[in-house]
């Protein structure tokens, strides 16, 4: 619900400033200028951007699969990792989810979906590869938790949220410095004062809901850990996977972080690098510290 009430509050401000700018009035004058401007404009704001969420929402499944360049991993190809997640499936009666691959040596995995029909587990060659079977059942209960918590539809939420603002930001500017600005034209310069104000609220709506993503998700990566632990009644396998997974996370031509951040382990090196450092910084990272994941996992 932050989401909406953040966007309805950033429209309520631009009214705000936007009357403060034309108008020379009373405050009283003000006030209801500011109002009168927001019931004509928040309705259309909105349904804008439902409609852009509707789309975003309903497409996810094929923008993340042409982003990871994942396939569909067939039985045959693969019975092991059926079995594993058949197994872990029924202990908990929840449906079987799809399972992709990713040919790639790197150590990393992901669920994706935001119903049943969508729900997938992708785990890359790598991790299939290079981890024993307890530790890649752990890593697959991982990724069984945030479906069975409908973790991965409450990410996907956030990132079309994050995304609606840092375009509608892009567009503003893009308008502001295509619009004419000669010293003739008083509606042009005023529309540029317009534009700029517009993307810089966008801004300002993209870090916050920025914020609000990173919180969730790495609340949701403990929950997903803690979920994992219970499911394979195996926390330490899980801590030996992500300790594993640490030394090669780096997903191959993956180049979208909003996709990035739905792996076990972010598969950027250059993140994972800037995501050691505390305070100030630590508020942006997509997860949690992965070192401070395996001392929580080797206590549980």
């Amino acid at each position: 619900m932050l989401f909406p009430i953040l966007v309805l509050g950033l429209i309520l401000l631009f009214c705000f400033l936007l009357a403060l700018l034309l108008n020379d009035g009373s405050a009283e004058g003000i006030s209801q200028w500011v109002w009168s401007m927001f019931l004509e404009t928040a309705p259309w704001a909105v349904a804008g951007v439902a409609l852009w969420f509707i789309i975003a929402y309903f497409t996810n499944t094929r923008i993340i699969s042409k982003a990871t360049h994942s396939r569909p991993l067939e039985r045959r190809e693969n019975k092991k990792i059926y079995n594993m997640v058949e197994n872990l499936c029924m202990t908990q009666g929840m449906p079987m989810p799809r399972i992709n691959v990713i040919d790639d040596p790197s150590l990393n995995a992901f669920a994706s979906g935001i119903n049943e029909k969508t729900y997938t587990v992708t785990l890359t060659t790598g991790i299939i590869e290079k981890l024993d079977d307890d530790e890649l059942e752990g890593v697959i209960a991982h990724e069984l938790s945030h479906i069975r918590n409908r973790d991965v539809r409450l990410l996907i939420v956030s990132i079309v949220f994050v995304g609606i603002f840092a375009m509608v930001a892009q567009l503003a500017l893009r308008m502001a410095a295509r619009t004419p600005r000669s010293r003739n034209s008083k509606g042009g310069g005023g529309a540029v004062v317009i534009l700029l104000l517009a993307a810089l609220l966008a801004f300002l709506g993209y870090m916050f809901s920025s914020l609000m993503r990173f919180a969730i998700s790495r609340k949701r990566e403990y929950l997903a850990d803690a979920g994992a632990a219970e499911m394979t009644r195996n926390p330490q396998s899980l801590a030996s996977a992500l300790r594993k997974i640490s030394g090669n996370p780096a997903v191959e031509g993956l180049t979208r972080d909003d996709v990035a951040q739905l792996f076990i382990e972010h598969p950027s090196a250059a993140a994972n690098g800037k995501k050691k450092g505390g305070g100030f910084r630590s508020l942006f990272a997509t997860h949690p510290p992965i070192e401070k994941r395996i001392e929580v996992l080797e206590q549980f």
